[in-house]
């Protein structure tokens, strides 16, 4: 029999399945642990004009998928009105069978507008009067918003220069109910080879009081900068290395890169595999030291298109998949932290879905130290956080590592209505957990299923990061 189109079983295929859902991963709350919202909008408690502005501004997965259906720039991020522009993501959609979009869309209609029909070119009218209408209501700024998700924590991504000061106003204030923390991210520091290192050291320099001008005073700057951090609630850091790769080199070496960068002389790429191989040990050897988290989101080839590029900048739609992961240079990397006691808690991410299997066969490798899964493979990331994309990270997972210890969901987005991704994320989880069942895989224990379920949305990730919420 016909399924009806995203009703309340959506995605559940089985009884099992809807048992977990309903009764267990629906009702947990969201810690959205990697994120890339503005702390300001929060504080400020933003609010939107029309529908277009929290779902089509900034989101380059929309854009994308606008330029395959042939919608001028003008009327993706170019001058054209909102409405237009809505129009044209909503005759987009009309074609989108099959991917996550479309499905995000629809419950983020559903759950915050309370629209349950389907967004298309002969829709969009009613669609765009009903969103706004609700967007005028009192409850539906940021915080309104995020509060209707049942989000507990954020973590936003935040540069070691930043003084936190929203992450300040936010703590202070006690009308905000849910806690937002700031996550330590430095690969503007780390891409030694971008024109803009030079001057981004200046401005480390006058921050952290240090004078960087060798790696030893570069340690001493983020030292002093991750203390600030500390200060302010952080305990999770996050990097985007393009690969894998294990290139140490002694101080000396890092210390003539780095005055050559300083310098603006081209460095080599072995001297940018030696600087970026010793910058991530320090760090992570720092992270250990304060039991902060280390996050590794590995395989993004970004800004392919250059003229795009110097047309729009970054994160505007334009990067891509890059190779698998050299397993040996990670192995490595992870093994130069654990021989001296030194390997912090860690996510590794690829944006490869050929590294499922490697990623966790390595972290195999580096678990113990009486901590259950010390050593993360992180959720499906980017262009993987499709249905067939999480199902098979989690299959994988549950093949070869634990998946009962696994951290779960996070929306890396720049969007308050993304929260729906958790709730994708849930009942995929839950469906294929059910399917085991239901095909006599695993016992119809429903207790100890909950609980796993439970534990995987909302415990472990708790746990795992030590947030107190």
């Amino acid at each position: 029999m016909k399924k009806p189109f995203m009703d309340a079983d959506f995605l559940l295929t089985n009884e099992a399945a809807k048992d977990l859902f309903h009764n267990h991963a629906e009702k947990m709350p969201v810690v959205d642990y990697h994120c890339h919202i503005n702390p300001a909008e929060i504080a400020e408690d933003k609010r939107y004009e029309n529908i277009a502005q929290p779902w089509l501004a900034g989101d380059h997965y929309k854009w994308r998928q606008m330029r395959t259906n042939g919608v001028p720039e003008e009327s993706i991020t170019g001058s054209a009105g909102d409405r237009e522009k809505f129009q044209a993501w909503a005759e987009t959609l009309d074609r989108a069978i099959g991917n996550p979009l479309y499905h995000w869309s629809h419950l983020e209609l559903q759950r915050y507008f309370g629209y349950n029909g389907r967004l298309g070119k002969e829709t969009a009218e009613e669609v765009w009067e009903l969103c706004n209408r609700k967007l005028a209501e009192p409850g539906m700024g940021v915080r309104g918003i995020i509060e209707q998700s049942n989000v507990r924590l954020i973590c936003t991504t935040d540069d070691p220069i930043d003084d936190l000061r929203y992450h300040k106003q936010l703590r202070e204030d006690p009308s905000c109910k849910v806690k937002v923390l700031p996550a330590w991210r430095p690969d503007r520091a780390m891409n030694i080879e971008q024109p803009f290192y030079a001057d981004y050291l200046r401005q480390l320099s006058e921050v952290s009081g240090v004078e960087v001008s060798d790696f030893d005073s570069l340690c001493a700057a983020l030292s002093n900068r991750l203390d600030y951090f500390a200060q302010n609630g952080c305990c999770a850091s996050d990097h985007a290395p393009d690969c894998a790769f294990y290139c140490p080199a002694p101080r000396e070496k890092l210390d003539r890169i780095i005055a050559d960068a300083l310098s603006g002389k081209l460095v080599s790429d072995e001297d940018v595999r030696n600087y970026k191989t010793e910058f991530l040990l320090f760090l992570g050897r720092q992270y250990a030291k304060r039991g902060w988290v280390m996050q590794l989101h590995f395989g993004a080839v970004r800004n392919t298109n250059s003229r795009r590029f110097a047309q729009l900048g970054a994160d505007t739609g334009f990067d891509c998949m890059g190779n698998p992961l050299d397993a040996s240079a990670l192995a490595c990397f992870l093994d130069a932290l654990d021989k001296t006691g030194e390997l912090p808690k860690m996510v590794l991410y690829s944006l490869n879905n050929s590294d499922n299997e490697m990623i966790d066969t390595v972290i195999g490798c580096f678990q113990g130290e009486g901590i259950a899964g010390k050593l993360q493979h992180g959720a499906a990331w980017w262009f993987n956080d499709t249905k067939t994309g999480m199902e098979q990270q989690l299959t994988s997972l549950a093949n070869l590592s634990l998946l009962g210890n696994f951290i779960g969901m996070l929306t890396d987005s720049r969007s308050y209505l993304s929260y729906t991704r958790h709730e994708y994320f849930r009942r995929i989880l839950c469906n294929l957990i059910g399917r085991w069942v239901e095909e006599g895989e695993f016992p119809d224990d429903r207790a100890l299923l909950g609980q796993m379920v439970e534990d995987i949305c909302y415990n472990n990730v708790k746990r795992f990061f030590g947030f107190e919420v």
